[in-house]
């Protein structure tokens, strides 16, 4: 137990984030994301300071175009660099803290358990969501720190991967989960040397001809242990 103390303590000193921003077209989709759940509970909380800027308030012209036709050729439309730009310049002059910016896309370096790990460690992230046929080669020149995709295959947008960025993110700020130990013994993490967590069980004891395996009936802790250990893969 004292180990575990003692590696919770590490990580709460190592952890800073402490400023989460998301640049979009889309702000609504992230209303109910950032009020329900242990997010909500951690952004109402001041755990984290999370915002969302609608990437339209930068748009071009009357009509506050963010997209155009591809030089070239081609089918779909491109997010132009001027309103990622601009949403990015103005969202610095709101705090002092230089952040770190990530486009979600699906050419991005994969998101894993260490990847959030990481970037957990940046004390200001802004999260830039793309959509349509992709985004101007100039916003990964000029304004981003590192791509990021959520899998190998496509979505109709970035909002979706920004949300599980910011989750991974925002549950592992110190005292938004209610119990120090669960971040200790979850899937992929250290504490079980990276393997997938073992099954866990609730009441009844017995449902539909399954029965809860004895070992966790019986309160020999060495024995829950070592079944746990044995059951990780």
């Amino acid at each position: 137990m004292l180990l575990k103390f003692i590696i919770n303590k590490i990580g709460e000193v190592l952890n800073l984030l402490n400023i989460l921003r998301i640049i979009t077209i889309f702000p609504e989709l992230f209303d109910s994301f950032s009020n329900i759940g242990v997010v909500g509970k951690a952004i109402q909380a001041n755990k984290v300071s999370f915002g969302v800027q609608d990437l339209r308030d930068f748009g071009i012209g009357k009509h506050m175009s963010v997209d155009d036709t591809q030089y070239g050729g081609g089918p779909g439309m491109v997010m132009r660099p001027e309103p990622f730009y601009d949403a990015v310049e103005f969202l610095k002059n709101t705090h002092k803290e230089k952040p770190y910016i990530i486009l979600t896309s699906p050419k991005g370096n994969i998101l894993d358990s260490k990847k959030i790990k990481q970037l957990s460690k940046k004390k200001c992230i802004y999260i830039l969501c793309g959509r349509y046929e992709g985004v101007d080669q100039r916003v990964q020149e000029l304004i981003i720190d590192e791509e990021i995709s959520v899998g190998n295959y496509i979505l109709s947008g970035g909002e979706i991967p920004a949300m599980v960025i910011a989750d991974s993110l925002i549950r592992k700020v110190p005292g938004v989960l209610g119990s120090s130990e669960s971040m200790l013994n979850e899937t992929f993490s250290e504490n079980i040397f990276g393997k997938k967590k073992e099954p866990v069980y609730t009441k009844p004891r017995a449902f539909k001809g399954l029965s809860v395996p004895e070992v966790l009936l019986e309160g020999n802790h060495k024995k829950i242990e070592d079944w746990r250990k044995k059951m990780r893969k």
